[in-house]
């Protein structure tokens, strides 16, 4: 199948998208779309297009199941500039394709994150790993964010004093803080971008690495609006039940009935209705 431009992604192609007070994400190439997926999965049976309400059937069943190989045949590519602390969460994801400034190669910039003041917040009570959810007081977060930016000056000052000084660029960089942007290419198939996406917008973690996650989330919707749609239903807007929640979950709703309170129909519901009465996946 040859390559299907998608006029929506097309029309974003290295369009920077603004995320933090520096940083950005951008679009540069895509291989695939909705289409690459469902070709994909009709290979295996031999049948050719379908209507496009019959292919998102298609995609969201393979979704729902987990048949994740064809989501591998889209493959993005971005162009992303962010802080490195957020870059050293993001890497985790080690099934992308990527390359990074290099500082023994390059002179860094000085461009460097302070968060804006609702964004100060201090330690949260409940996450160990994350801030409150409430901004700090007016007089800690001006303190905050100037002694940040004052740390950060002071910072990339000794930088340059030690290349003027003509010591090695790769030396000269180690005190720099965790709060300078460096920039990558970025690439991934579909099915290893959602699971990034699934963690990454989650609200345990870090607001930072969140606003990329939602930014790129927002991209991938103009390659693949039907596969994000199914992915947005059935992951980002699902929730997980232990077992023990689940025999406690039947127990207080009873008998469902005909499923007609719900305000859904057809497949969907005769699917909503035996996950409730058998407590499996279908």
């Amino acid at each position: 199948m040859a390559h299907t431009p998608v006029p929506e992604a097309d029309a974003i192609l290295d369009k920077e998208f603004p995320v933090l007070d520096k940083g950005f994400v951008r679009l540069v190439d895509y291989l695939g779309s909705d289409q690459r997926i469902v070709q994909a999965a009709r290979v295996s049976y031999g049948e050719g297009t379908k209507s496009h309400r019959q292919d998102a059937g298609l995609i969201d069943y393979l979704l729902r199941h987990d048949h994740t190989s064809p989501f591998e045949q889209v493959v993005l590519t971005f162009h992303a500039k962010m802080p490195v602390f957020v870059a050293r969460q993001w890497v985790r994801h080690r099934t992308a394709r990527l390359n990074e400034i290099s500082g023994r190669y390059s002179v860094m910039k000085d461009e460097f994150y302070v968060p804006a003041g609702e964004d100060v917040s201090e330690q949260s009570e409940d996450n160990k790993q994350g801030r409150a959810e409430a901004a700090a007081d007016a007089e800690l977060q001006e303190s905050v964010r100037n002694r940040l930016a004052d740390g950060q000056e002071a910072a990339y000052a000794e930088y340059t004093a030690l290349l003027d000084e003509g010591l090695a660029r790769e030396l000269a960089r180690v005190n720099l803080p965790l709060s300078l942007y460096t920039e990558w290419y970025w690439q991934i198939d579909l099915h290893n971008l959602f699971r990034f996406l699934k963690l990454r917008m989650n609200q345990h973690a870090q607001r930072e690495i969140r606003a990329y996650a939602t930014t790129i989330f927002e991209i991938t919707k103009r390659v693949c609006p039907a596969a994000c749609a199914s992915f947005e239903n059935h992951v980002l807007g699902s929730v997980r039940f232990s077992a023990a929640e689940w025999r406690a979950l039947q127990q207080i709703l009873g008998d469902p009935g005909t499923g007609e309170f719900t305000g859904m129909k057809g497949k969907e519901l005769d699917r909503f209705l035996d996950k409730l009465r058998t407590g499996r996946q279908l």
